[in-house]
């Protein structure tokens, strides 16, 4: 396989009261606080479309991850076997994407009050894609 590189331009980045990765819950439903998406002016018109209520998936960059880590314990917990990175939700992985599903609570200009995620401080977003719903067969 022939290694490419590609570049990625964050759109904007969390503001958040957690501050550190030991602060910050693994998952989002676990206790994270709301944060504000803070959207780059350049990119803000893409927000068009979102409203309150709205449920939407962040994709952040996780800037203090570890990107060597290719086998772990599950959630840190050295009493669940090592496993392969792919297979966990760890923030530590070779190309550190983070997937959240967050409800729209408020929105102010090119900021977005968003509910529940887990990402620290100044982690940088990199996309926000909406939540589909699932079409039903009639």
């Amino acid at each position: 396989m022939s290694e490419t590189n590609y570049e990625i331009k964050p759109i904007g980045a969390i503001r958040s009261e957690l501050v550190n990765r030991e602060a910050a819950p693994r998952q989002g439903y676990e206790g994270a606080p709301d944060a504000w998406v803070e959207v780059n002016s350049a990119v803000a018109e893409g927000l068009e479309g979102i409203s309150v209520g709205s449920e939407i998936i962040l994709i952040t960059w996780f800037h203090k991850a570890h990107r060597d880590i290719l086998k772990l314990h599950p959630r840190r917990d050295k009493s669940k076997p090592m496993t392969g990175v792919f297979s966990t939700r760890s923030s530590d992985r070779p190309n550190p994407l983070g997937l959240h599903r967050v409800t729209v609570l408020e929105i102010t200009g090119n900021r977005l009050k968003v509910r529940p995620i887990e990402a620290i401080d100044g982690t940088p977003v990199v996309d926000i894609k909406p939540v589909l719903l699932q079409s039903v067969d009639s």
